[in-house]
């Protein structure tokens, strides 16, 4: 029987049913946290140390969460992921997937250089500058949200409405990241997350948000939507631009009917997809990550860090 490693500091429900998925196609699995491994580097000796994997590597590694920490940590985090894929041992998503979704700042870049919709953001250095932006668009009328460069589910979001709220205006460890606030269409606060994997899109829903953040942790109820052709291929072609295996798409819909991508997931959560949806997202996942990625591991080649 294979094994597979899923890193998590926090298995949870998602944990679980990854778990069961992959004792469904006849493969064990154990929960591991990044925090618990480190590099061995000795003549003879595996140069990587998981715990629970000391004399095997595993099969695969499924990525279910990142830990926080200080830029040194986290770069080790990501090396042992990097370390992974360069011994050809399939990481899903990778070190490389992870980075770039991550990084606010990046997965802006790299949307509005493939050519994706996505709205107008501002990522600097100085305070001076951020507030001088901050001001130009309150000034011409628009709204401003103000991001920490790292986080998810909603943490540390702020929306800048007058200038008042610029007192407020706060870096994430000496960066700011500010965007153009999109309203939606139609009534209330709501947005899309599309899930994908492997280049397909496989379900969506609406967020509709109790106010302006749309995020489920936040208390935003689910719908379940359909998958039309615009919003299919932009969640599609967004999950390839940041190169993942799978990825939740956040797409809003503003009110002149346009769609804007405004955040790419690396590591998306699907409870409450799930909850409308009639979809098995686990099994999707387990499937695709077997399939394609171990039982094909010859095609894998080996690549340098």
């Amino acid at each position: 029987m294979g094994r597979i490693v899923i890193f998590t500091d926090d298995p949870g429900w998602h944990g679980k049913q990854l778990q069961l998925a992959f004792t469904a196609r006849g493969y064990d699995s154990d929960f591991v946290s990044l925090t618990e491994c480190r590099f061995r580097i000795a003549l003879g000796q595996l140069p990587l140390i998981i715990l629970g994997f000391e004399q095997t590597l595993p099969d695969a590694a499924f990525v279910r969460g990142v830990p926080g920490g200080s830029l040194e940590e986290v770069v080790f985090y990501l090396g042992i992921l990097h370390a992974l894929k360069a011994m050809a041992i399939p990481v899903y998503n990778d070190g490389h997937a992870v980075e770039r979704s991550v990084d606010k700042g990046m997965t802006s870049f790299l949307l509005h250089n493939a050519g994706l919709p996505t709205p107008l953001t501002w990522v600097l250095r100085n305070r001076t500058d951020a507030l001088a932006f901050a001001e130009h668009e309150l000034k011409k009328g628009h709204l401003l949200i103000s991001k920490p460069l790292f986080g998810s589910q909603g943490e540390g979001i702020q929306r800048i409405e007058k200038m008042t709220d610029l007192i407020w205006l706060t870096s994430s460890h000496g960066v700011y990241y500010l965007q153009r606030f999109v309203h939606c269409a139609g009534e209330g606060f709501s947005d899309n997350r599309v899930f994908v994997i492997n280049g397909r899109a496989v379900a969506a829903m609406r967020r509709r948000g109790k106010y302006w953040l749309n995020n489920v942790a936040r208390g935003a109820t689910c719908e379940r939507i359909g998958l039309s052709k615009e919003l299919t291929e932009l969640a599609v072609k967004s999950a390839a631009t940041l190169a993942m295996d799978y990825a939740g798409v956040d797409i809003i819909q503003d009110q002149d009917g346009h769609y804007t991508v405004i955040e790419v997931n690396s590591i998306p959560a699907w409870k409450g997809l799930e909850s409308v949806c009639d979809v098995h997202v686990a099994q999707l996942l387990a499937d695709d990550l077997i399939n394609r990625c171990i039982e094909n591991r010859h095609d894998i080649i080996p690549t340098t860090l």
